[in-house]
C-alpha cells in the first residue's frame, strides 16, 4: 500500500491523498485495538476469572499510568526533534510495532500458578510495557496525523478517517473475543484469553505495519524543523513548562483526562455489570457492542457535518451529553425500581442505550483531537515553536487515562463494595439485590457526575474558527 506522493498542497493548505489518508489511519488499531478494546476483559479476567482483587488490578494500572505521566512527554519531545530520511516520527513508530505485539500477548498469558502478589506484578509489569510501547508508536503517530494537513476542516477528516479505522480494529478484536474464544463457556473461560491475546497481537502487528508502508513516503517529505539545542532530558521540563503556559492546551487536556477516566471507569465494569446484574450470555453481549460501535460510527461520520453547524468544543459538549445520558437512563429505571429487563429481554435496550453513548465518543474522538491541531498552531503562533509531538503527548496520555485512572476507580470501587471474587468460576452465578444496586450505581452515575466536572472544565476553551483563521493567516498558512 506505498504510495510515491509528496505532500499535496492546495493555495497555502496542505493535504493528503486518499491512498495516503487509508494507510495513516490503520495505524489507530495501536490504541483502539490495543488497551482500548481489550481493557475490559482484561480486567474481567484478572479481576473476576483469576480472582485478583479489584483494588490490585486498579493499582496495577495505576503504576503503568505513572510510567505513562514520564514516557508520553518524553516520546513527544524525541519526536519533535528527530531528523531522518524517514521523517521525524517514522523512526519511532517502526521501531514500535514488534514490541507491541508482544507485550499486548503476554499480557493475556501470566504463568499458572501465580498467587495475588505474582498476578499483580505480571499485570503491572505487561500493563506498563504494553503503554510505553503503544506511546512510542501514538504519540508520533497522532502529532504526524497534525502535520499532514494545515486546514482547520481537513485536519478533521484525517481524524474521521482515523476514527472509522479505530472503530474497524474494535469490531475485529470484539469479534475475535467473542465469537472465537469466549462463544462457548463465556467469559468465565480461563483458558480462552491467551490465544485472544496473541490474536489481537497479530492484528494490531498487521496494520501497524501497513500503516508505516504507506505512509513512508509522504512522512519522510514533510518539513523537519531544526532541532533545539541541548540533551532531551535537559530541555523537556522546559518545554512542558512551555506548553501548560497555553490556557487552551491546559483546558483540553484537564478537560480530557476527566472525560476519559469516567469512560474507562464505565467501560471496565461493562461485563460485571452484563453478566452478573442484566444475566446477559456472553454470546449475547457482543450485539451491545457492535451497537456502540455503530453509535460511534456515526458520531465520527456526523462530527464534521455538525462542525459546519457549530464550533468544535460545542460538538464535543453534545458528545458529553449523549455520554452522560447513557449512563443515567436504564441504570436510573433500575436503582428506581422502574425497569429492569434480564436476560436476553436487555438486549435491545442495552443496544439503543449503547448506540446513543457511540454517538457521544463519536464526536469526543474526532473534535478534540482536531482541537488539540489548533491549539498545536496556537502555540506556535504564541511562542515560536511547533510542539506538536508534546501536544498530542499529552492527548495521548489523557486517552490512556480511561484505562489507568478509570479502571483504578473500577478496581477500588468493587472491592469497597465488596463484590466476591469467586464470581467469575461459576458460570450462572447470582448476586444479592443489594450489591446489584451498588454495582450499577459506580457503573453509571458516578462517571457521569466526573463526566459533567469534565464539561465544565471545557466550557472555557476558546479557540474558535474565526480565531484559528487568524492564527492561520498570521503564520503565513
Amino acid at each position: 500500500m506505498a504510495t510515491t506522493e509528496a505532500p499535496e498542497e492546495s493555495g497555502l493548505a496542505m493535504r493528503p491523498s486518499l491512498p495516503v489518508k487509508l494507510a495513516y489511519s490503520l495505524g489507530q488499531a495501536a490504541q483502539n485495538g490495543g488497551f482500548d478494546a481489550a481493557i475490559a476483559f482484561i480486567f474481567f479476567y484478572y479481576s473476576a476469572v483469576l480472582g485478583l482483587s479489584g483494588s490490585l488490578v486498579g493499582a496495577a494500572l495505576a503504576v503503568s499510568l505513572a510510567f505513562d505521566a514520564v514516557v508520553d512527554p518524553v516520546v513527544g519531545s524525541w519526536s519533535d526533534n528527530i531528523k531522518s530520511r524517514l521523517g521525524r516520527r517514522l523512526p519511532l513508530m517502526i521501531a514500535a510495532i514488534p514490541l507491541i505485539s508482544l507485550s499486548v500477548g503476554l499480557l493475556f498469558s501470566p504463568p499458572h500458578g501465580l498467587g495475588q502478589t505474582g498476578l499483580f506484578l505480571w499485570l503491572a509489569v505487561m500493563s506498563v510495557a504494553v503503554r510505553s510501547f503503544i506511546s512510542l508508536f501514538n504519540v508520533p503517530y497522532i502529532a504526524l496525523g497534525a502535520e499532514m494537513a494545515t486546514g482547520y476542516a481537513e485536519r478533521t477528516s484525517i481524524v474521521v478517517y482515523r476514527a472509522l479505522a479505530g472503530l474497524f480494529a474494535s469490531v475485529a478484536v470484539t469479534a475475535i473475543g467473542f465469537s472465537v474464544y469466549f462463544a462457548h463457556g463465556g467469559l468465565q473461560r480461563p483458558e480462552g484469553y491467551p490465544g485472544f491475546g496473541w490474536s489481537v497481537a497479530a492484528l494490531l502487528f498487521a496494520c501497524t505495519t501497513v500503516c508505516c508502508l504507506g505512509i513512508r513516503r509522504y512522512a519522510a517529505a514533510l518539513p523537519q524543523p531544526d532541532q533545539a539545542p541541548g540533551s532531551m532530558l535537559r530541555r523537556l521540563p522546559s518545554e512542558l513548562k512551555e506548553i501548560f503556559a497555553n490556557r487552551s492546551f491546559r483546558l483540553l487536556f484537564i478537560s480530557a483526562v476527566v472525560i476519559f477516566a469516567a469512560m474507562g471507569a464505565n467501560a471496565s465494569l461493562n461485563n460485571h455489570a452484563f453478566v452478573f446484574v442484566w444475566k446477559m450470555r456472553s454470546e449475547t453481549i457482543q450485539f451491545i457492542s457492535y451497537a456502540y460501535l455503530v453509535g460511534i460510527l456515526l458520531g465520527v461520520l456526523g462530527a464534521p457535518l455538525m462542525q459546519k453547524l457549530m464550533e468544535k468544543k460545542y460538538v464535543v459538549i453534545v458528545g458529553f451529553l449523549l455520554l452522560i445520558a447513557n449512563w443515567v437512563a436504564l441504570q436510573g429505571a433500575m436503582l428506581a425500581g422502574l425497569y429492569h429487563p434480564l436476560g436476553d429481554a436487555a438486549v435491545l435496550p442495552m443496544q439503543i442505550n449503547s448506540w446513543v453513548a457511540g454517538i457521544g465518543t463519536g464526536f469526543v474522538l474526532v473534535a478534540y483531537p482536531s482541537m488539540m491541531a489548533d491549539a498545536a498552531d496556537e502555540h506556535e503562533y504564541l511562542f515560536g515553536r511547533r510542539r506538536e509531538g508534546l501536544y498530542f503527548a499529552g492527548l495521548g496520555f489523557a486517552g490512556k487515562a480511561a484505562t489507568g485512572l478509570g479502571v483504578m476507580v473500577a478496581g477500588v470501587a468493587l472491592d469497597m463494595i465488596h463484590f466476591p471474587r469467586s464470581m467469575g468460576h461459576s458460570v450462572g452465578a447470582s448476586l444479592p439485590e443489594a450489591m446489584q444496586f451498588r454495582l450499577v450505581a459506580i457503573w453509571g452515575p458516578v462517571p457521569a457526575i466526573i463526566a459533567i466536572v469534565s464539561l465544565v472544565i471545557l466550557a472555557s476553551y476558546g479557540i474558535t474558527r474565526a480565531r484559528h483563521d487568524k492564527i492561520a493567516a498570521a503564520l503565513g498558512r
